[in-house]
C-alpha cells in the first residue's frame, strides 16, 4: 500500500507541555499550508486518512525497544522473557511496575495522538460546508476515521480502564483532562463502528488505484469484527453474536483448506500456506484474512515501511548463534528469541494431530546446516540447558522472514494479518458460550478444529477457559494476548496457572495480583494535567 505521510495535528502528550509567545512580530504568516486542521477538499482527506495507517505501522513496528513487543505475550498464560531489553521485565515481574513504565506510557501517548488526528478529520468531513465530494464519500472518509478512533479507544479501555473521552479535535494547551467512565467510552465505540459498519465499502468494492484494489483499507467487516469484541466485552453477547455471524454468512471470506501460493508444491500445510510472505494478502489468495495492513520493501517501494518491525527478532529462536547454524529462509530468517512459548503451550495445548502444532507451525527441532562444519552437518542440535531459552527453543512460524539482500535482517519487512475469520469463528463461539448456547459454540469451535485435522469437542467442553485454550491454539502469535486476557477478566488466574514457573535465566511471574489487570496511568500525564485530578489505577504509585 503505497504511503503517504502528511502533518499531523498535536497530540494530547504534546498539548500538556505547549507553549507559545505572544510576541505578533513572530507569528507565521504561511501562504499555504498542509494540515488536517484546513481539510477542504478530497485530496487532503485522502492523504490525512493514509497517515492513519502510516501511525499505525510506527506503532506496530517500533524498534526503539525490541522489547515492546514482548509486553503483550510475556507474563500472560504463553511465554517466557527470552533475551528482555527492559521495557518488557515489568510485565514478569510485576512488582516493578508502576506508573514510570514506559510501555504504558507508549501506549497512552500514541492512542491519544491518533484521536486527534481521527478527530480532526471527522470534525471537517461532517462539517455541513464542506463542498466538493459527494455524500458517499463523505461518510466513507468518516468512516474510516470512525473505525481508528475505536480502535485507538478500545486498546486504552483495555489497557487502562476509565480513560478521558475526547471528541473534538484539540488545538490548543488543555490541562484539567478527567476519565470518564468506561460505559461512556464504550457507547462511542458503538457508535464509531456501527457508523462504519453502515458506510464502509464491502471487501470488494475498498478503493482502487492505478488499477489494483487497495484490501489494506478499512472496510465494513473489520468493524464488524470490532464491534463484536466491543460487545462481547460490554456483556451484550446476543450482538457480538450478531456481528460475528453476519461476517461469516457475508460469503466474502473462508477457512483457508488448501495449500495455496508461494510454496505451494513444497513442503508445508495449507494453515501454515496463510503466514507466508507473499501469501498473506487477500490479492495472494488468503481469502480468510479481514484485515491486513501491508508492507513493502522501501528498496522497491519508496515509504513502503514505516520504521523497522522487529517481530522475527522477538518470536524466532537464536540458532544463529549456535557453531554449525546459518541463517535461512527456511528457519526464519535471524531471530533473537526476546521471548519463548512456555511449556503449557509447547508440551500440553495442543491434542494429538492438530495442524497448527505441526512442524511448519511451531519449529522444535534445528539441524545443523551449515556444510563448513562437516562433523555436524546433517545432524540434530542436542537442547543444551540455558540454550533452549532463546538458541534452540521451539518458536512460532509465523513471523518468519529472510531477504537474502539483508543477511543480518534487522527489519521484518512483512504483512501484518490484524483481522482474520479464525478469529471470528472463536468471537462467536465466545458470545455463545456467554449465553448458554454450548452446543452451537462447540459446533463454532469445530469448525477451526476440522480445518486443523484435530479432535472435534463436544457442548460438554465449552467454558471460557476452553475457549481461551483455543484461542492460544489459533492464534498464538498473532493476538495480543495481554488484551484478551485483560478484556475477559482472566489475566491473573491464567498466567498464574500455566506460566509461573521458573526457568533457568529469567523470572518466573512475580508479584502478579489484580491490580496488573490494568496498567498504571502514566505519571508524565497525571503530573502534567495540573487543572484537574487525573486519577491513578488503584494500587499503582
Amino acid at each position: 500500500m503505497k504511503k503517504i505521510i502528511v502533518i499531523l495535528s498535536i497530540a494530547f502528550a504534546g498539548l500538556l507541555t505547549f507553549s507559545s509567545c505572544s510576541k505578533s512580530w513572530l507569528d507565521e504568516k504561511p501562504l499555504s499550508a498542509y494540515s488536517p486542521t484546513t481539510l477542504n477538499d478530497s485530496l487532503g482527506f485522502e492523504a490525512s486518512v493514509v497517515g492513519l495507517y502510516n501511525n499505525l505501522a510506527a506503532y506496530l513496528c517500533y524498534s526503539g525497544n525490541q522489547g515492546w513487543l514482548c509486553v503483550w505475550q510475556i507474563g500472560t498464560d504463553i511465554a517466557y522473557s527470552g533475551q528482555p531489553e527492559g521495557i518488557e521485565t515489568p510485565y514478569y515481574n510485576y512488582t516493578l511496575l508502576n506508573s514510570t513504565d514506559g510501555a504504558s506510557n507508549r501506549v497512552w501517548t500514541w492512542c491519544y495522538q491518533t484521536i486527534n488526528n481521527c478527530n480532526v478529520i471527522i470534525q471537517n468531513v461532517e462539517d455541513p460546508s464542506l463542498k466538493g465530494m459527494t455524500d458517499a464519500n463523505k461518510k466513507a472518509i468518516d468512516g474510516e476515521a470512525r473505525f481508528f478512533r475505536a480502535y485507538c479507544y478500545n486498546q486504552l479501555v483495555q489497557c487502562f480502564g476509565k480513560v478521558p473521552l475526547v471528541t473534538k479535535p484539540i488545538t490548543s494547551p488543555k490541562t484539567d483532562f478527567t476519565r470518564a467512565s468506561v460505559d461512556s467510552i464504550n457507547a462511542l465505540l458503538v457508535e464509531d463502528l456501527t457508523f462504519g459498519a453502515a458506510n464502509l465499502p464491502d471487501i470488494e468494492a475498498v478503493k482502487v488505484s492505478s488499477g489494483k484494489k487497495l484490501y489494506g483499507r478499512a472496510n465494513k467487516y473489520q468493524a464488524m469484527q470490532l464491534l463484536a469484541e466491543t460487545y462481547l466485552r460490554m456483556g451484550k453477547n446476543d450482538l457480538a453474536e450478531q456481528q460475528a455471524q453476519a461476517i461469516i454468512n457475508s460469503g466474502q471470506f473462508s477457512l483457508t483448506k488448501q495449500r495455496y501460493g508461494i510454496k505451494s508444491t513444497q513442503a508445508g500445510d495449507y494453515y501454515s500456506d496463510m503466514f507466508l510472505y507473499g501469501n498473506e494478502r487477500r490479492v495472494q489468495g488468503n481469502k480468510e484474512a479481514l484485515w491486513v495492513l501491508e508492507q513493502e520493501n522501501p528498496s522497491s517501494v519508496a515509504g513502503g515501511n514505516v520504521d523497522n518491525a522487529q517481530h522475527r527478532r522477538v518470536w524466532v529462536a537464536a540458532y544463529y548463534a549456535i557453531s554449525g547454524m546459518k541463517i535461512c529462509d527456511s528457519l526464519g530468517g535471524r531471530g533473537l528469541a526476546r521471548l519463548r512459548l512456555n511449556n503449557w503451550v509447547l508440551y500440553g495445548l495442543y491434542p494429538q494431530g492438530d495442524m497448527r502444532n505441526s512442524q511448519f507451525n511451531i519449529h522444535r527441532q534445528l539441524i545443523y546446516n551449515d556444510p563448513a562444519f562437516p562433523t555436524t552437518y546433517g545432524k540434530p542440535v542436542p537442547l543444551n540447558n540455558a540454550d533452549t531459552i532463546f538458541r534452540t527453543c521451539p518458536y512460532s512460524t509465523k513471523w518468519g522472514f529472510y531477504d537474502p539482500k539483508d543477511d543480518f535482517g534487522y527489519a521484518t519487512l512483512k504483512d501484518f494479518i490484524l483481522m482474520r475469520l479464525g478469529e471470528t469463528y472463536l468471537l462467536l463461539a465466545e458470545a455463545q458460550i456467554k449465553q448458554g448456547k454450548t452446543t452451537e459454540a462447540a459446533n463454532s469451535i469445530n469448525a477451526l478444529r476440522t480445518r486443523a485435522q484435530a479432535p472435534l469437542v463436544t457442548a460438554a467442553n465449552m467454558t471460557m477457559d476452553f475457549l481461551l485454550d483455543e484461542r492460544a491454539r489459533e492464534l498464538v502469535g498473532e493476538e495480543n494476548r495481554r488484551l484478551t486476557l485483560t478484556r475477559t477478566g482472566t489475566l491473573v488466574d491464567r498466567a498464574l496457572k500455566y506460566n509461573a514457573v521458573a526457568n533457568p535465566t529469567t523470572y518466573s511471574i512475580k508479584g502478579l495480583t489484580s491490580t496488573n489487570l490494568l496498567m498504571p496511568i502514566p505519571q508524565s500525564q497525571i503530573d502534567l494535567n495540573k487543572d484537574a485530578k487525573l486519577e491513578q489505577n488503584t494500587g499503582y504509585n
